[in-house]
């Protein structure tokens, strides 16, 4: 694997003023969970993701990086 980034969850954070903090309190988790999804070293569940975008106000897309096949 080329690229180890799946999500663009510290991306969009940044885009939006946020911080991992403000994830960690609104969906009441561990700052180690959102530290490792904002460091691409774990996965948000789809379910999670979605909600996390609806959070954000941004496309469930808008929080993941484009397949390799895709940019080719």
């Amino acid at each position: 694997m080329l690229n180890n980034k799946i999500n663009r969850i510290a991306e969009v954070l940044l885009e939006k003023g946020m911080k991992n903090n403000d994830v960690v309190i609104h969906f009441n988790l561990k700052k180690e969970t959102v530290s490792r999804w904002v460091n691409n070293k774990q996965q948000p569940t789809l379910n999670t993701l979605n909600d996390l975008a609806k959070f954000l106000k941004v496309d469930i897309r808008d929080l993941l990086y484009p397949s390799e096949w895709i940019k080719k």
